[in-house]
């Protein structure tokens, strides 16, 4: 029996003790044990053996069943059990308040006022404000991780093979209505609100199987994305989470799965591997055949490109200001990082085809360049998108070595970038700054997450009230 058993069994002979109406003595003496032995077996100090077990349900005229999994505890043993469980958790001991003994003196308001007070801790604890320092570490850790694994998950590729299976999907593009379907075997409904909480891009009510959506979601992009978010959390069974370090993971988890989704491994391996045999791997032509958007079929290049292909690669999404928000790389290409690593909030080399893209007029076709470094040569693949933000690039680059086996290796294109080594773009050329360094004085445009920490909530950003009166609007009667 483990600890906590001990203090249920503990607390329900106690409670059957004392329904009988017979004192502590009385029972230590019934066993042939000394009170204070008895005494520790009822608190859940001592570990009953089962002979003694069977001594103590003959003198209460009961069974070891009985004492195990007997009827629910009463309110008392249940808040006495729950308060000395807390008092060995880790709450306790980080704010250093000792273990004490629950005397019968201690008034049930006592204790239901000590586990309020441990919930609202414990909840404040869970909700502590991610600063941007912990943001950037647990983005550090969780790229590690995905570099160390080439960026493929197998749990969350075969999840996507089940639930497709599942629905029987043939392959290739997934239709709206396939998103429909998978959202029914998972127990769903579909409907869409024009009030949907503005933080939210989803709400699902597990108590009624009803998955809300924004009505205006068609409109804005694809509404299979955000149908097939939503349903990705449900499949893989997704708690609160208890970290801002645990969030980043499930929303890469949501997205990686959401992708694996919409573009098949199954499927699309066999496409791609024909295409490298032809020398004509396309992101376009992936973004085509499957209908998502451009990013996606980055992403999901990214997780099939060094396991099925064999061609390391890296992606970079930068917004129109330079600064780099997602990052990934297995092929040594050497980013901008901070302190601690991280290379999300960085800003993206001035002469990188991440940011000369923004200068190219053409946004129809896509923009390729070949990028010397201190680190050697790289070919990038990108294009710019709209977002509620502002416009960003999305690329997808590959070692020189590497660029064979992609539409576009005969750009004339060129750059150098020797960021890593110099301070290249890093700071203005000479002249111009002598010029005018003590001659401007610029009024910083700086986006409120860097000033502020990141909004507190099990869920960043999520305004739970609107969430919970939403629900309540909506719930059916």
């Amino acid at each position: 029996m483990e600890d906590t058993d001990a203090l249920t069994i503990g607390r329900r002979i106690r409670q059957l003790r004392t329904a009988r109406g017979m004192t502590l003595e009385e029972l230590a003496s019934a066993v042939e044990r000394a009170p204070s032995q008895l005494s520790m077996v009822e608190t859940g100090k001592r570990e009953p053996k089962l002979t003694q077990l069977q001594a103590i349900a003959r003198a209460l005229d009961t069974t070891i069943d009985a004492l195990l999994e007997g009827e629910p505890l009463d309110e008392r043993s249940t808040m006495e059990i729950a308060l000395e469980r807390a008092m060995k958790g880790q709450t306790f001991r980080a704010l250093g308040i000792p273990s004490f003994r629950i005397a019968k003196s201690v008034p049930d308001d006592a204790l239901a006022a000590m586990l309020a007070l441990h919930g609202e801790i414990e909840r404040l604890r869970d909700e502590r404000a991610a600063t941007p320092e912990e943001a950037r570490r647990a983005n550090v850790d969780l790229r590690h991780l995905m570099r160390t694994q080439d960026n493929y998950f197998e749990g969350l590729e075969a999840a996507a093979r089940e639930i497709l299976v599942a629905v029987g999907h043939p392959g290739g593009p997934l239709t709206q209505r396939t998103a429909s379907e998978i959202a029914a075997h998972l127990g769903f409904t579909l409907h869409y609100a024009p009030d949907l909480p503005q933080s939210t891009r989803s709400v699902a009510d597990l108590a009624n199987g009803r998955l809300y959506l924004s009505s205006s979601v068609p409109a804005k992009g694809d509404a299979r994305t955000a149908v097939l978010q939503a349903l990705s959390s449900r499949i893989l069974g997704h708690a609160e989470p208890r970290s801002y370090a645990e969030f980043l993971r499930q929303r890469v988890e949501t997205n990686y799965l959401t992708g694996a989704l919409l573009v098949p491994e199954a499927h699309v391996v066999p496409v791609l591997q024909d295409a490298k045999a032809r020398r004509a791997i396309s992101i376009e032509d992936l973004r085509d055949t499957y209908s998502v958007s451009y990013e996606t079929a980055a992403h999901r290049f990214t997780n099939l490109a060094t396991r099925h292909l064999g061609i390391p690669v890296h992606f970079l999404k930068v917004h129109e200001s330079g600064t780099i928000t997602k990052a990934y790389e297995n092929d040594d290409v050497n980013f901008p990082t901070d302190r601690l690593g991280s290379i999300e909030g960085q800003m993206c080399c001035r002469r990188w085809t991440s940011r000369e893209v923004f200068e190219v007029e053409d946004r129809f076709n896509p923009y390729y360049q070949y990028t010397d470094t201190g680190n050697g040569t790289y070919w990038c693949t990108a294009r710019v998108e709209p977002s509620s933000e502002g416009l960003h690039s999305v690329s997808v680059g590959v070692r020189f070595d590497d660029t064979k086996w992609f539409v576009g290796r005969d750009t004339p294109n060129r750059g150098t970038s020797p960021h890593a080594t110099e301070v290249c773009c890093r700071r203005a050329p000479a002249e111009l700054e002598d010029r005018w360094r003590q001659r401007s004085w610029p009024n910083v445009r700086t986006p409120r997450t860097l000033l502020a920490t990141l909004p507190t909530g099990a869920f960043p950003g999520v305004d739970t009230t609107d969430v919970y009166e939403f629900l309540e609007a909506h719930a059916p009667t």
